[in-house]
Order: C-alpha cells, then sequence, then structure tokens
C-alpha cells in the first residue's frame, strides 16, 4: 500500500504546482488573481533570487526528492541509511506550507488586500502529509 500511494506521490506532486493556492487581489471587487506555486515561483525570481532559492528548495525539489528516495527504497534499489536525508527533505517541504500560511496571515492582518486560500493548499498540504506519513511506514 506504502509503495503505490508514493507512486501516484510522484503523479500528483507535480499537479499541486500547477493548481491555485491562493486568490489574491487589492479590492475583491477588481477579481482576485489566482497563484500556483509555479507562477509564484516565477515571479519571485524577478524580484528576489535568495528567497525563490529557498521557496524552490522547499516547494519543488525536497517533496520530489523525497518521494523519488522513498520509491528507491521501497524496491531496496537505495540504501537504509539515506533514511535521515529523506525525513529531512520531507520536513523541508512542510516548512513551504507554513510560508504559505504565513504569507495569507500577514496579508490578512494588514488589510489592504484580499487573500484566499484556494483547493491547491490543501492538496499540497495533503501531499506533503502523505509523503512524510508513509515514510514513517516502512
Amino acid at each position: 500500500m506504502s509503495r503505490a500511494l508514493n507512486l501516484v506521490l510522484l503523479v500528483l506532486f507535480p499537479l499541486a504546482w500547477f493548481a491555485p493556492l491562493l486568490r489574491a487581489g487589492v479590492l475583491p471587487i477588481f477579481g482576485l488573481s489566482e497563484i500556483s506555486v509555479l507562477s509564484g515561483l516565477q515571479s519571485l525570481w524577478s524580484v528576489d533570487a535568495p528567497l525563490a532559492l529557498v521557496v524552490t528548495t522547499c516547494a519543488i525539489f525536497a517533496p520530489l526528492l523525497k518521494v523519488l528516495g522513498r520509491a528507491l527504497r521501497d524496491f531496496d534499489l537505495l540504501d537504509p541509511r539515506a533514511e535521515p536525508a529523506l525525513a529531512i527533505l520531507g520536513k523541508l517541504a512542510m516548512a513551504d506550507i507554513f510560508l504559505i500560511a504565513l504569507y495569507v496571515v500577514i496579508v490578512k492582518g494588514v488589510g489592504l488586500a484580499t487573500v484566499e486560500v484556494a483547493w491547491g493548499t490543501y492538496l499540497f498540504t495533503a501531499l506533503t502529509l502523505i509523503s512524510i506519513l508513509t515514510g514513517r511506514t516502512r
């Protein structure tokens, strides 16, 4: 079961990168722009490359490497000594969800903009949690 679930994650994580995480706008009457992982990263790279590198690592590379590493472990193609590294990658992926939540709280606290959490946030969070849980079942 864990193996199959992990392989499904390999397909669903890329879907989550395109899914809308947030809907944001200055005023709700002007409509809200949808922000996905990839559209947010694209904007961030043009403004703040060091932060974009951190977010890219947490949102794209950490989850994907963790799931790939878990798949290799499931089929005995990766040494068991890699387990601590896989655990760290899972935690890094969770850091991205924290950044999204922090952004929502800050923007809502300022009150100058409207931010709504979209379905992609829940998908990305669920996938990250499933990835962490499947890593612990072995």
